[in-house]
């Protein structure tokens, strides 16, 4: 019972961790079609955010200062990189790729320039240390944070999408980019808006990732591709998709683990997500749309 309470906290942690970097993707992938692999890099930069606010603050507080300001800051990355970059590839999946490969490997070399090849720890603070114990089973409180700051953000998107007319102009572009252009919504504005959100997001789950191991110019290249595993999996442009898609995929992967090892939990896990897109292609869930008939 112990170690199944284990496999199950551990599952959840992973897919918790998911659900933080695939926000963002499943805005930007599933309303603009952009395939961004700099995705990754935003994650980098909100880590090395929590790197630096260690330094000028020192511990305690610093974890915390730092969520928001990594949201800014990888927000503001996101945005200069639709402004430059991906506005004038739209409707060009396969050059949105190929670009953002290069920025990401690019951002990676000016991180080993600025904080040079060896990775960097971020202490955690005081009040996330240890566990807590309950049937005999140990759990993280810095895993338990993880958590909780993912009920937060998913709360607050769900928040954004349904109750502000912000988030309703962008659910009306995932329906139907033409008829809301029509409609008179500046798309763009829109298409802005959303890179934003969702490459903040990245820098949260960077600030996050710090809590669980080391900082490094490729930390978020580790966990882009299971990010977009789970977008697909769980539905374009859908929130509640990709929650369900990223615990599901951390469970499996975590129990799978337990009785084998980390690299064949990795096979097993791509195995069931290319026989589960077999049998349902679309994903989960499936974009409401409006067209006509």
């Amino acid at each position: 019972m112990d170690a199944f309470l284990g496999q199950v906290f551990t599952g959840l942690s992973v897919g918790s961790v998911l659900i933080l970097i695939a926000l963002g993707l499943t805005f930007t992938f599933g309303q603009m079609g952009v395939i961004n692999m700099a995705h990754g890099e935003f994650i980098m930069a909100g880590a090395y955010t929590a790197y630096m606010l260690q330094d000028l603050m020192g511990g305690g507080v610093s974890l915390l200062v730092a969520l928001p300001v990594a949201f800014f800051i990888a927000g503001a990355m996101g945005l200069l990189l639709e402004l430059v970059l991906i506005r004038r590839l739209y409707g060009r999946p396969l050059d949105t790729l190929l670009v953002t490969w290069g920025v990401s490997l690019m951002l990676q070399q000016l991180a080993r320039d600025i904080f040079g090849a060896p990775n960097v720890q971020v202490r955690a603070p005081g009040w996330l240390g240890g566990s807590l114990h309950v049937a005999g089973a140990s759990f993280s409180i810095s895993r338990i944070f993880i958590m909780g700051l993912v009920v937060v953000c998913v709360v607050g998107i769900w928040l954004f999408l349904t109750k502000l007319p912000q988030g309703a102009r962008m659910r009306a572009v995932m329906q139907n980019r033409q008829l809301a252009s029509c409609s008179g919504l500046k798309t763009h504005s829109i298409d802005r808006l959303t890179f934003f959100i969702g490459s903040g997001l990245a820098g949260i789950a960077g600030v996050a990732l710090t809590l669980l191991g080391s900082t490094g110019p490729t930390l978020g290249t580790n966990y882009i591709v299971d990010a977009f595993l789970v977008v697909v999996v769980g539905g374009l442009g859908q929130l509640k998709g990709a929650v369900i898609a990223a615990i599901g995929l951390g469970l499996l992967n975590s129990f799978v683990e337990y009785g084998t090892s980390a690299s064949l939990a990795k096979v097993v896990v791509f195995v069931a997500i290319v026989g589960f897109l077999q049998v349902r292609p679309q994903g989960l869930f499936v974009l409401k749309s409006r067209g006509l008939a």
